[in-house]
């Protein structure tokens, strides 16, 4: 049997998220996340997207990059918070401004550490070896590579975010069962793939590869003009990265080199998922049926009223 849903959106229309102890779901008009509480039982939170979401700024190059990004960091904090006050019990609830708080805390430790830390390593060596700037850029990137696939492996061994990892798998499942038209049931979706080449993981591979060919095409600059050029780089190098991704999953289908091309961003995917289990992959499709529901509702909506 097939799902005959699948047809009615154009693709990329659909994307995932893991959250806690769940998964979300996000469309053009409607997001859904299902999440499984304390008692076993799915819960699911549905909400409508703001109108900018299928806005013509969503159309534009580049800068429809910067707002997924944004998106991807407003959205997702609210919904990893959501998601931890479902699936546990009144005495555990999150505060909405405190998880706002540790995320900022988190993003500048992410810029230090990922961007700021390589070019200070990179230009300290430069200066010991006497490297050009061109070969102290290369190796900043390199000195990047290297720590965000530490810092994957690293996090992927803690039993909580094992956990998250794991619905992130079932996120995947879904995603690759319904854009194959699959009928959506955890036998059927478990037999699918890890792997998505739209995936948040592949982006921050992708962000990190381009930066390396950006950065070294930079000239020799004092280490202060350096480390506030990685900075103001940042939303044109996740532009650039965001636009990359999205031609190259909307194309890989049509070439073997562009198949051979993505194995990297897919080869690091091992690392942020995991094996989901059918309870897990329960929740996941309940969260994309909700969404199809709402979806669907809302084209028919539409084409009744242009009638």
């Amino acid at each position: 049997m097939k799902n005959t849903k699948s047809n009615e959106l154009k693709m990329p229309a659909y994307g995932g998220q893991a959250v806690i102890e769940g998964v979300m779901m996000r469309g053009k008009r409607f997001l859904a996340m299902a999440v499984r509480d304390q008692t076993g039982q799915i819960k699911i939170h549905d909400e409508k997207l703001p109108a900018i979401y299928s806005s013509k700024w969503m159309r534009v190059p580049f800068l429809r990059g910067l707002f997924s990004l944004w998106d991807s960091l407003n959205l997702g904090t609210r919904m990893i918070t959501l998601s931890a006050n479902m699936s546990g019990n009144e005495d555990e609830q999150i505060d909405g401004k405190s998880m706002a708080l540790v995320t900022v805390i988190s993003l500048l430790i992410a810029m230090v550490v990922f961007f700021l830390l390589p070019a200070l390593i990179a230009n300290w060596l430069g200066k010991l070896i006497h490297l050009s700037a061109w070969w102290s850029n290369i190796i900043e990137g390199l000195i990047r590579i290297i720590i965000l696939i530490a810092y994957m492996a690293l996090v992927g061994q803690m039993k909580d975010i094992k956990r998250v990892f794991a619905y992130h798998g079932a996120e995947h499942k879904t995603i690759n069962a319904f854009e194959a038209n699959a009928t959506l049931n955890p036998k059927e979706v478990s037999q699918y793939s890890l792997q998505h080449p739209r995936c948040g993981t592949s982006f921050m591979l992708t962000l990190v590869l381009i930066s390396v060919l950006i950065f070294s095409l930079f000239g020799p600059m004092p280490i202060v003009w350096r480390l506030i050029s990685r900075i103001l780089m940042i939303p044109v190098v996740a532009a650039i990265s965001y636009e990359y991704i999205r031609w190259l999953a909307s194309a890989i289908d049509k070439s073997t080199f562009l198949r051979w091309i993505i194995k990297p961003n897919l080869a690091l995917q091992t690392l942020s998922t995991r094996e989901p289990s059918q309870e897990m992959l329960e929740v996941s499709i309940a969260a994309l049926n909700r969404l199809l529901e709402l979806e669907n509702d809302q084209s028919s909506n539409s084409n009744a009223s242009i009638g």
